[in-house]
């Protein structure tokens, strides 16, 4: 008889052992599945965390740095947003180029807020848009869409620019007489094509935020910057602390989660490994005649594992219903606010297959390597 009919016969004979190996072998599955989940929804949160968050490098240079170097440098393949700021005097305000001001320190940190309208975006390059504090706006009557008169400081030159946001500068205005442009509410933002209008002298970039992924990536930014700078031509200092605060947590998750998954594995594959020993001892007699009938070893070992992958595929079949029902309860297992969805993807349902697969192979041969030392003799004359 075919070893592989021979197998599924077994199965149905064998009906009450067959589920409850079926049970084990799907507990083992569904937890090897929870694992490949969690650790791919770690990497999702992860590399989300790593665009959004990231780590901000700030490059200050005394002389030399211009907006041109700035786009070289923020051209870096590590670099995934960036920010030049420029600093213009104007009559009688204080106006500052940017690119990205949600990249500004103030703005990232939450300090200094868009209250009305948005932030200026590197898609305004070469439009004379305006960001404006709030107290000069309710003292001159501006709101967004409207329109705010700049003049440069020698006078020669006057832009007007459309208001599209205003912002709240927590600084308190100061107690003595102080300069018109120095007072905290007379800050405007704009491109650094208005601020460059606006400019009486060559524009230097005064300092540039860089958002880049993670913090070994600091050290490629910085050799960059060497090169188009000049070592020792400039100052860096890297704020880490949001990406430790939300990305390390996650990485442990998902360094725990490849460590669950990997031994799972190796407890799943001893347990059913036993099992299966168990049930090649009891079944010596069967083995025995099949032997005597002239039936080859390999053909018995090979029995064992058709029986062993025909509970493995609706086992996995089973985790996956399993997966797809208890995914959003995982979802919470994953620190920080910004929690990603836990979702069965068919990599991770491969990946269980292969596994369920490997530990049936593994824990049915291992036992089995015994089959190649009977004699049908020894076995069928066996009294125990």
């Amino acid at each position: 008889m075919n070893f592989v009919k021979r197998a599924g016969m077994s199965l149905v004979v064998r009906a009450s052992r067959t589920v409850a190996l079926l049970a084990i072998f799907a507990v083992i599955c569904a937890l090897l599945l929870g694992g490949f989940l969690l650790r791919g929804a770690a990497a999702r949160q992860e590399a989300a965390a790593q665009r959004d968050i990231g780590v901000d490098v700030t490059i200050r240079s005394p002389t030399g740095f211009t907006p041109e170097l700035a786009d070289r440098l923020g051209a870096a393949t590590v670099v995934h947003r960036y920010n030049p700021e420029t600093r213009v005097s104007a009559d009688p305000l204080t106006v500052y180029g940017v690119r990205d001001l949600g990249l500004l320190l103030p703005f990232s940190y939450g300090s200094t807020k868009v209250t009305q309208g948005r932030a200026i975006l590197p898609e305004d390059a070469g439009r004379d848009v305006a960001v404006v504090e709030q107290r000069l706006a309710a003292k001159n009557h501006l709101a967004v869409g409207g329109t705010l008169q700049t003049r440069s400081a020698d006078g020669r030159h006057t832009v007007p620019v459309t208001i599209v946001g205003v912002f709240q500068d927590p600084s308190p205005d100061p107690a003595l007489p102080t300069a018109p442009r120095d007072l905290p509410g007379n800050a405007v933002y704009v491109p650094l094509a208005t601020a460059r209008k606006l400019s009486t002298a060559p524009v230097a970039v005064t300092e540039a935020v860089y958002r880049i992924g993670a913090p070994d990536q600091a050290a490629q930014l910085n050799a960059q910057a060497d090169r188009l700078l000049g070592a020792g031509s400039f100052t860096v200092q890297v704020n880490d602390k949001a990406y430790r605060d939300q990305v390390r947590p996650v990485q442990r998750v998902g360094a725990f989660a490849a460590l669950v998954v990997w031994v799972i594995a190796v407890a799943g594959a001893l347990v059913l490994g036993l099992i299966v020993m168990l049930q090649i001892r009891e079944r010596r007699s069967e083995l025995g005649v099949l032997l005597s009938m002239g039936e080859k070893k390999w053909k018995l070992i090979g029995q064992h594992v058709v029986e062993m992958t025909a509970v493995a595929l609706p086992a996995v079949a089973l985790a996956v219903l399993a997966g797809a029902v208890a995914g959003p309860a995982l979802a919470h297992a994953l620190p920080g606010p910004g929690q990603t969805t836990v979702r069965v993807e068919p990599v991770a349902v491969a990946e269980v297959a292969g596994l369920a697969l490997g530990i049936s192979l593994v824990s049915t041969v291992v036992p089995g390597i015994g089959i190649l030392r009977l004699h049908p003799r020894s076995i069928l004359t066996d009294t125990e």
